[in-house]
This record gives C-alpha cells, sequence and structure tokens, in this order.
C-alpha cells in the first residue's frame, strides 16, 4: 500500500498518549513525555494573564485577576504556553518507494501521525502542509481531534501527481514561512537527499530564525545499498544524472559513499543552523524509531546545559 488506512493512524493515538485500563487516572507513554520535556521544557516561570478559555487548566486560574475582573483568568507560564505545532509531510513521487517493511509515503504518515496526537494531548495546536503534489494542501492550527482527522485522512489519500516538482519543498517551506506565527515547532517530514542543499539552505535559512525547526528524514535500505542488477540510470537530488554498474563491488561500494556524503552534509547543515536532525527507516517501527530519536536529543540537550 502507497499510504496507510485511517484507521492505522487514528489507532496511533493509543501509542502517542496511552491510557491505562488498569488503572483509573492517564498514564504517560513515552512518546509522550519525551515530546513534553523535549518540545515543551519543564519551566514555571510566570509570564502573563490571559482570559480563560475552554479547554485550559482550571488548576491554572488566577482568583484574584479573576475576581476584580468579574471573569476567569489564567495564569501563563513561560514553558506552559499553548504553541503551534506544524507537521510539513512530502507526498510526492519520491516518497512511493520502499524495499523492506513498508512505503516512505506510510511510514512519513505514521511519524506524522504519532507526533500529531502527542502534540495534541498537550493542549498544543496542530497544524499541518502537504508537498510534492500538483498543489500543496495547508491546514491550519487547530487544537480538535476533528481537525487532526481530517489532516490525517488527507495522508491516506492516493497521490494523483507522478511529476517530480524539484522546487516542491522550496515553495511549501516558503509558503510556511509567510503563514506560520512566530515561536511555531516545525516536523518537515520528507526524503531530504532528493533536494539539492543548496536549495534546502536557502529554504531553511528563514524558517529556523523565527520557528524551532525538527527535520525528520525518511530512509530506506535501498538508498544506500544497491543489489546486484546491472546497469541503473539514478537521478541525485540536485538533478544530476549518474550510471552506476551495481554488478561492479567497486560500483556499489560508491554509491554508498556518495550516500554517506549526502548525510553528512545535512547533518552539517542541520548544526549550521541550530536545527535537529533524525533519521527513520522504512523497516524500523515508527513508534519505537521515534522515541528513540527523542531520547537521544533529551540527552543532548541535558549535555549542553
Amino acid at each position: 500500500m502507497l499510504v496507510p488506512t485511517l484507521n492505522e493512524l487514528l489507532e496511533l493515538r493509543h501509542q502517542a498518549n496511552s491510557i491505562s485500563f488498569n488503572a483509573s487516572k492517564r498514564t504517560q507513554a513515552p512518546l509522550s513525555g519525551l515530546y513534553a520535556s523535549v518540545f515543551r521544557g519543564q519551566g514555571m516561570d510566570f509570564d502573563e494573564v490571559r482570559e480563560y478559555q475552554p479547554g485550559d487548566e482550571v488548576r491554572n486560574i488566577d482568583w484574584r485577576v479573576t475576581a476584580r475582573m468579574g471573569k476567569p483568568y489564567l495564569k501563563i507560564y513561560r514553558e506552559e504556553r499553548e504553541r503551534s505545532v506544524v507537521l510539513c509531510v512530502d507526498t510526492s513521487a519520491y516518497m512511493q518507494f520502499g524495499t523492506r517493511h513498508t512505503f516512505k509515503s506510510v511510514q512519513a504518515a505514521k511519524i506524522a501521525a504519532l507526533l500529531g496526537w502527542s502534540a495534541q494531548g498537550h493542549g498544543d495546536r496542530v497544524s499541518g502542509l502537504l508537498f510534492g503534489q500538483e498543489k500543496f494542501k495547508i491546514f491550519r492550527p487547530n487544537r480538535t481531534k476533528s481537525a487532526f482527522s481530517q489532516f490525517l485522512h488527507s495522508l491516506t489519500e492516493l497521490p494523483t501527481c507522478q511529476n517530480i516538482n524539484p522546487q516542491a519543498l522550496e515553495q511549501a517551506l516558503l509558503a510556511l514561512a509567510r503563514s506560520t506565527a512566530t515561536g511555531a515547532l516545525v516536523f518537515i517530514i520528507a526524503d531530504f537527499h532528493q533536494t539539492s542543499i543548496d536549495i534546502l539552505r536557502k529554504s531553511l535559512d528563514q524558517l529556523h530564525q523565527h520557528h524551532e525547526v525538527v527535520l525528520i528524514n525518511i530512509d530506506d535500505p535501498a538508498d544506500y545499498e544497491l543489489p546486484a542488477i546491472g546497469e541503473l540510470c539514478l537521478t541525485m537530488g540536485d538533478q544530476q544524472q549518474i550510471t552506476i554498474n551495481t554488478d561492479s563491488l567497486q560500483g556499489r561500494i560508491q554509491y554508498y559513499q556518495n550516500w554517506q556524503n549526502a548525510r553528512q552534509r545535512l547533518k552539517m547543515l542541520a548544526r549550521r543552523l541550530i536545527v535537529d536532525f533524525f533519521a527513520v527507516s522504512t523497516q524500523e517501527n515508527p513508534y519505537q524509531s521515534l522515541v528513540q530519536s527523542l531520547k537521544q536529543r533529551s540527552q543532548q540537550q541535558k549535555t549542553h546545559r
């Protein structure tokens, strides 16, 4: 299947924010807890008060201001403020590929669903952007499950365009930078090896200055390990075509080395822009891979404090 079913994506909410059926209270799943500690912080510095809105934590009501104003007001803490989480997912023909457990398109959809459900569980507003088809789709920030389900439904639609637009990511991120309020948490889920490093740098340059950005690359083992099947003509991320004799061990080694060099350039770009980068393979369990990546990010944050 090129796309997951809607039920698959809806079921992932139990992993993102699991509920124990043996107890009467909610329990924190690893992903939910990591999302809170890594992306929301644990600080409790008072920032401001604002009018209470349905769904806010009653325990944070400022009773003195409420009594003075005659209507409920809420205390807002700097690290606990609601933020907008943007899920930017590549749905191009590049993602319609997979040689092991599943397709890249399916893995990308599941990663987006897990992150979205976890964000929803913490009261964040979730928005989305799907790019790679003839027109990209934008989903406005919303905290309701019904709105998020509409986004997930779009991830289950079969692609209608097989043409490759090398500027798709650049155009999508430009639209994202223009339409997203400052301070959002932006997850970009794609195969970044299909975009030249110069275009990626240009696309991220403005975005990372105003938002927290996380790049999630979807890998497949065939991206770097070619079987011996004769000569192959491949189109690289910069649209340059190369021919590789896969029957030659040296040719396969060179192909792997080229992939490693490209991956290293991606990591260096991420470090230079202070952007997080990690990868999820089509042969991995998306939940376990995401939890492990967030654990590593959390440890790195503690190390640099």
